[in-house]
């Protein structure tokens, strides 16, 4: 009988000590403004401290968020799965130091930027394609290309190196 007593206590004191164990992960993480949009989460990581300082001073500031350019728009389910694999392997990379000074972006990640490029973009890159398709021969200027590569700067600026940006370390928000 006193064996089951203590048994009971012990079980209890896991339990309570594994949820206090969580709760402290969620706290210490910033686990729960993942869930929000605001451009501020992006720099709970000190990699991101450079393109946020960036985006800051970029046309797009005011019209559009890391959210808006880099997840899906389309559906609450795509953009939360997208969230959570990025998330992971941002996770992974910072744990585990295999991320170098140029970060790169993954071809899901591309594609799925390059979908919001062209969604916010629409009026311009369809009169784009009517011009092409007027003026220009096939190979003179080859459409499909991403929008990066005429427009490098946008939104970042020509800074990709996580050390270019000067003071980077106390970017928090102008």
């Amino acid at each position: 009988m006193k064996t089951g007593k203590a048994m009971q206590y012990v079980a209890t004191c896991c339990v309570v000590a594994a949820i206090a164990l969580f709760a402290y992960v969620v706290y210490e993480s910033k686990m729960l403004s993942y869930l929000s949009s605001d451009p501020k989460v992006c720099i709970n990581c000190h990699a991101m401290n450079t393109h946020y300082a960036t985006w800051q001073h970029s046309s797009h500031r005011d019209r559009a968020t890391c959210v808006d350019c880099h997840l899906p728009r389309d559906s609450f389910v795509r953009k939360m799965l997208a969230k959570s694999r990025d998330g992971y392997n941002h996770s992974l990379a910072m744990t585990l130091g295999t991320y170098g000074n140029n970060l790169r972006i993954t071809a899901h990640a591309a594609r799925r930027i390059q979908a919001n490029c062209i969604s916010c973009h629409r009026e311009t890159v369809s009169q784009m394609m009517a011009n092409s398709e007027l003026y220009h021969r096939q190979d003179d200027l080859p459409m499909g290309r991403p929008c990066w590569e005429c427009h490098r700067s946008l939104p970042h600026g020509t800074t990709r190196n996580l050390m270019a940006t000067q003071n980077n370390l106390g970017v928090k928000e102008l």
